[in-house]
């Protein structure tokens, strides 16, 4: 199988992109924009690998966008570029606007003109896999049933506001133009690659590094945690078992507060590189809450888990503890970060 994967340099994008070219036969077109957030090297072996092929190019650039389709001819689709960072979201929503639903737009436009165009056999087969988030449920209050596939949508941020409405175009297009569209949503993911705004690398980070360990509020906003390349496995399922028109929400079934993750990170992070100076638990800082943060999300996954024969491997203990393991051996990627890229405009959680 051809897939078109955008986003492929990304967190998410290359863990799937890695897990293709270990796990599978398929064959990969990567089309990324290469933002701040992006990395070839996480791309690992896939970079020299005759079955993955990368495009320079923004999927907000509808011409781009067709030019894919039209020089590849892919055989099916998984949509993972996204701005997808809550604070950059309440800065600058134009972007999140720019690529989350005009990408998305475009996409499904060029899709559903190349599917339209296939033989009856390849158009069977083709599939436009859509991958979203769990924020576009909106929040959850402390005796609330987890989220699944039938939870009504309520986004409450600019980056969820935009997935929320990328979410409704790919099932519009299912419904409206027979296009083989398929959504699944999903909680916080970790893991390693993961640029180092986001919570468990941030906070990780900066305890190797004796810098304050910033919470916002109390830290007790809860998140359903999952660890990344768990989720590459289940969404290559998707795609290949996954039902047109359907959803799917794709959870680790270790739901866990802020403060609680920020601590178990610095048990581990003790535990494996000790700190002379002390527990890293020390540098714990509470910080003003963000706007619109929601209190809790956590997702349901038995639906899911039941018609993919997948569930997580990792629990959050073993999965951070893997996580950690790798950020220590590749020190010198974030650090450059740190040093030449990282734009980051607040420190805090970024669920």
């Amino acid at each position: 199988m051809r897939i078109l994967l955008t986003g492929g340099c990304g967190f998410i994008g290359s863990a799937v992109v890695r897990h293709l070219i270990r796990n599978t036969s398929h064959s990969v077109i990567n089309i990324d924009k290469m933002t701040y957030a992006a990395s070839e090297s996480a791309l690992e072996e896939a970079l020299s690998s005759p079955r993955h092929a990368l495009i320079r190019a923004d999927i907000a650039d509808a011409e781009a966008v067709c030019a894919a389709f039209a020089i590849h001819h892919p055989d099916a689709v998984m949509h993972l570029a996204a701005e997808s960072h809550v604070d950059r979201s309440i800065d600058g929503p134009g972007a999140f606007v720019a690529t989350n639903i005009v990408g998305t737009y475009n996409l499904l436009a060029a899709a559903c003109a190349y599917w339209s165009g296939l033989a009856p056999e390849a158009k069977a087969r083709f599939r436009f896999h859509h991958i979203s988030t769990d924020e576009v449920f909106g929040a959850l209050g402390p005796a609330d049933p987890p989220f699944t596939e039938a939870t009504p949508y309520f986004p409450r941020s600019p980056y969820s506001a935009s997935k929320a409405a990328a979410d409704h175009l790919a099932r519009a297009w299912f419904h409206t133009y027979g296009l083989p569209t398929i959504v699944s949503n999903t909680t916080n993911n970790y893991g390693p690659w993961q640029f180092p705004e986001k919570l468990v690398p941030l906070i990780l980070i900066s305890a190797l590094e004796g810098e304050r360990l910033p919470v916002y509020g109390n830290g007790a906003n809860r998140r359903d945690w999952l660890y990344v390349e768990d989720h590459a496995e289940a969404l290559v399922r998707v795609l290949e078992r996954g039902i047109p028109g359907a959803t799917y929400c794709i959870g680790g079934r270790s739901p866990s507060s802020n403060l609680e993750i920020v601590l178990l990170i610095c048990r581990l992070l003790d535990e494996l590189a000790p700190d002379p100076r002390g527990p890293r638990s020390r540098l714990i800082s509470f910080v003003a809450d963000r706007p619109g943060h929601d209190f809790r999300y956590e997702i349901d996954p038995s639906s899911a888990e039941a018609a993919l024969s997948w569930r997580a491997r990792h629990d959050l203990t073993q999965g951070l503890r893997r996580t950690i393991g790798w950020y220590l051996t590749n020190q010198s990627w974030w650090k450059e970060i740190r040093a030449t890229r990282y734009r980051g405009q607040r420190l805090g959680t970024a669920a």
